[in-house]
């Protein structure tokens, strides 16, 4: 396993932990899922933090505080279409 593959898995057991403990889940499509965890790699490998990989990092690290994975915005996005809009996160259903 490489670096980069390496640093994939964690970001997946983060996002497992954070889901679990916020009563979320994870993208069930593992195709999007798998790209959303690539970037989130990515932007941790260019820039040194897990920027959402679907917002632009604009290099005021104030405004980009806002975007570090799991981002600000993520609360309100799921209460109001169900998951983030990286689609990385999403309201568990009610029978889960």
């Amino acid at each position: 396993m490489n670096e980069h593959e390496g640093l994939k898995e964690q970001l997946y057991e983060l996002g497992i932990k954070y889901a679990e403990k916020k009563g979320y889940r994870l993208n069930p499509d593992k195709e999007i899922l798998d790209t959303v965890i690539d970037g989130l790699a990515e932007n941790k490998e260019k820039y040194g933090k897990r920027y959402c990989p679907c917002r632009i990092v604009t290099g005021d690290e104030e405004e980009d505080k806002k975007i570090i994975c799991p981002c600000i915005y993520l609360k309100e996005e799921i209460e109001n279409d169900g998951m983030c809009h990286c689609e990385l996160f999403f309201k568990k259903d009610e029978d889960e």
